[in-house]
């Protein structure tokens, strides 16, 4: 699935540049909630695992915020790996990955 600034996801398997930011709000507005869920559990959690939770997140918003960029670049929903589109049902999970499975299986 890649991107296509003109017709609606249903019709051609791609999704357009608005519901890609529709898909990344959406994933921003949980790492928010994340964090201020893990800022409320304050002292009441272990210290380390708590700043582990956080970092992930953060990074997970990092993500995101590079997600965007590729959406205005039009580079969004294509494999930085192998330049390929990127599987619909892989951007459904994660829409702000920059990798197709067998890629990201390389690179971890």
């Amino acid at each position: 699935m890649s991107l296509d600034a003109s017709q609606p996801e249903s019709r051609t398997g791609r999704l357009t540049a608005h519901e890609a930011r529709q898909r990344l709000e959406h994933a921003r507005n949980t790492c928010l909630t994340q964090l201020h869920a893990l800022a409320r559990t304050g002292q009441a959690a272990d210290d380390r695992l708590l700043a582990e939770q956080k970092a992930a997140v953060e990074q997970a918003l990092t993500e995101i915020d590079a997600a965007f960029a590729r959406v205005a670049d039009g580079t969004y929903g294509r494999c930085e790996g192998c330049a390929k589109p990127v599987p619909a049902e892989r951007l459904e999970i994660l829409p702000y990955t920059r990798h197709c499975v067998a890629c990201r299986r390389r690179t971890a």
